[in-house]
């Protein structure tokens, strides 16, 4: 008579790898892929003013902002995988609310997405910390852009044709999409993390550890990196859309471009590459300055839209350069023992960029037109550029000299 035995899969949940996570990040930008051109639309339908859009962006990014940085105070409360649950279902219940189309219930809509999206990324970047190796962070961080490239680049595209098709339907399938990724996140059983442990000692205040993120210039100028790097991404997906509206460009035209130039994530494997043979300084001063350049030149060029939008499309391929490298400094700089507190700050870049972005547009666009935002956004771009002059030319080598970070084929999968 044979014993039957549990198999080990089911007895013991696998140690979740580069690759698992990498999964998980595509499940997600086949959810949010398909909204990040669509909601533009659908607010300025609904509000019919770019400044009113604005205004709406800043007071979403305050409240998202908030969220965020009370993930790991909620985090004492509620194991991280119900908090990372809860976020997932806000992405499910904003999709479906936009479906009305009004004014209020798209505004709703958009909020709960973006706290979603908040509350998921400082839950993943936790994860990630705990489970891979400091070396395999930069392979980790390209995997997961690479396996997210497919949602990036069908998906802009594909929401405002299903759009214009019919209006629904581009929110149906985000919900979907955000469902599968839940699934895939409970299959993955990553539980609670590594290093939670039941703590006897009162929640500890969500703004108590600033001090201690302030203290460190590292992680402030990699924070500082992501923050303008994202406004970068503002400008582009925003008002991108409404500068191809206002100047006859089509409704579609925005959604194609951000496909196309999302198409470039299936790069970052040779971003990577070529980043290992200079150096993470030299990759994040490139991004940095030419992308300011191209944006500078897209203001410049406004009275041509085609030629203000090629410039802006190849401008946005280096932001996805700094996708790659820019998150790197902040990463490699965060202690073991600070890892959930400093992935709520970093998250935080999101909702900081979604203050700051709106906020200056709804300023600009009381003297300038569109396209005034390209050159703000360029300027910003710019800035980095000079700040990250500072960054030390060793930073992701290991004592040795060599490279720190590894290669998508390199380590274990």
């Amino acid at each position: 008579m044979h014993e039957r035995r549990i198999p080990e899969w089911l007895r013991h949940a696998p140690a979740p790898s580069v690759r698992g996570f990498a999964l998980l990040a595509g499940a997600e930008a086949m959810a949010r892929g398909i909204l990040i051109s669509v909601f533009p639309l659908a607010m300025y339908q609904a509000l019919q003013d770019a400044a009113v859009v604005s205004k709406a962006y800043f007071g979403i990014g305050i409240c998202s902002l908030i969220a965020g940085l009370m993930v790991p105070f909620v985090s004492r409360f509620f194991p991280r995988r119900w908090v990372y649950i809860l976020g997932a279902s806000f992405f499910v219940t904003g999709a479906l609310l936009a479906i009305k189309g009004s004014p209020e219930a798209t505004v709703l809509g958009l909020l709960l997405t973006t706290i979603s999206t908040v509350i998921t990324f400082v839950c993943f970047n936790a994860y990630v910390l705990d489970y891979i190796a400091r070396i395999e962070l930069g392979r980790c961080e390209t995997s997961r852009m690479f396996y997210s490239a497919l949602g990036w680049t069908i998906g802009p595209a594909l929401g405002v044709i299903l759009m214009s098709w019919w209006r629904p339907a581009p929110f149906i399938v985000a919900a979907v999409a955000s469902s599968l990724m839940l699934g895939l996140f409970l299959f993955m059983r990553l539980g609670n993390g590594k290093l939670i442990t039941k703590s006897r000692k009162p929640p500890t205040n969500p703004l108590a550890f600033l001090p201690r993120f302030w203290s460190q210039p590292r992680l402030v100028a990699g924070w500082l990196f992501a923050v303008i790097r994202s406004c970068g991404w503002w400008v582009y997906v925003v008002y991108l859309p409404i500068f191809a509206i206002e100047n006859g460009l089509g409704d579609q035209t925005s959604g194609i471009a951000l496909s196309i130039s999302n198409g470039a994530l299936f790069l970052t494997p040779l971003m990577l590459r070529w980043m290992q043979r200079r150096s993470i300084k030299r990759a994040v001063r490139t991004g940095f300055f030419v992308a300011s350049t191209l944006f500078v030149l897209s203001a410049l060029f406004s009275g041509l839209p085609w030629v203000s939008l090629l410039c802006l499309m190849f401008g946005s391929f280096f932001l996805i350069l700094l996708d790659v490298s820019a998150g790197l400094p902040f990463l490699l700089a965060v202690k073991p023992s600070e890892r959930t507190e400093m992935s709520a700050v970093y998250a935080s870049y999101r909702d900081v960029s979604g203050i700051i972005t709106p906020g200056v547009a709804w300023l600009i666009l009381l003297v300038t037109p569109v396209a005034g935002l390209f050159a703000a956004g360029g300027a910003g771009l710019l800035g980095a550029w000079v700040l990250s002059g500072r960054l030390n030319p060793r930073l992701g080598q290991n004592r040795a000299g060599a490279p720190d970070i590894q290669s998508p084929k390199a380590g274990r999968a």
